[in-house]
C-alpha cells in the first residue's frame, strides 16, 4: 500500500444567493460539497450557530467520521483474526464545550452493537475494538479522546 495517499473536495457557499455576510444574523450558513464521482453533500452550520437544522452540519460529519472509520478499522482486524461479523450499528455521540479558551470537540464515545457468528471466541471480538482503534486513520488525526463502550454477542 502507498504510503502517502491525497484527497480532494471542492466546498462551495451556496447561501450567497441570500446575501453577503454584512452582519453574523443574517447571511446563510448553507454550503455543498463536491467530490468527484460522489454525490453532493449539503450542509449547513449546527443550529447553536445559526445553521439549517435538515442539513449535516461539520460536528455530526467528524463524529460520523470517527464512527464509520472505526468500524471499517474493527471489519479488517476481525477479518484477519477470523472474527466474522454478521451485524454492526453504533449509536455514537460527541461533547463540545469551551476547553482551553476555544469551543471545540473534547470527546467522542462510540457504542458499537456488534453480532458474531455462534462460536466466536467473544472476548477476543470484544477487545479488537482496542487494535480498530489504533489503526482508524481517524481516531489516530484528532486530538480528543475516543471511548469505547462495545457490545458483542
Amino acid at each position: 500500500m502507498a504510503t502517502e495517499h491525497h484527497f480532494e473536495a471542492l466546498l462551495k457557499w451556496s447561501g450567497a444567493n441570500m446575501g453577503p455576510t454584512t452582519d453574523y444574523e443574517s447571511y446563510s450558513r448553507d454550503y455543498h460539497v463536491e467530490m468527484e464521482g460522489k454525490p453532493v453533500l449539503m450542509g449547513s452550520a449546527a443550529t447553536p450557530f445559526r445553521g439549517n437544522g435538515s442539513l449535516h452540519n461539520p460536528e455530526d460529519l467528524l463524529l460520523a467520521s470517527v464512527a464509520a472509520c472505526h468500524m471499517l478499522s474493527y471489519f479488517a482486524v476481525c477479518a484477519r483474526s477470523g472474527v466474522v461479523v454478521v451485524s454492526y450499528e453504533d449509536r455514537a455521540t460527541a461533547t463540545m464545550r469551551f476547553s482551553e479558551g476555544k469551543m471545540r470537540i473534547v470527546e467522542a464515545t462510540l457504542r458499537p452493537k456488534v453480532h458474531v457468528l455462534p462460536g466466536t471466541d467473544m472476548e477476543k471480538a470484544v477487545q479488537l475494538h482496542g487494535r480498530a482503534n489504533a489503526e482508524c486513520f481517524i481516531a489516530s488525526s484528532v486530538n480528543f479522546p475516543i471511548y469505547h463502550k462495545p457490545e458483542v454477542g
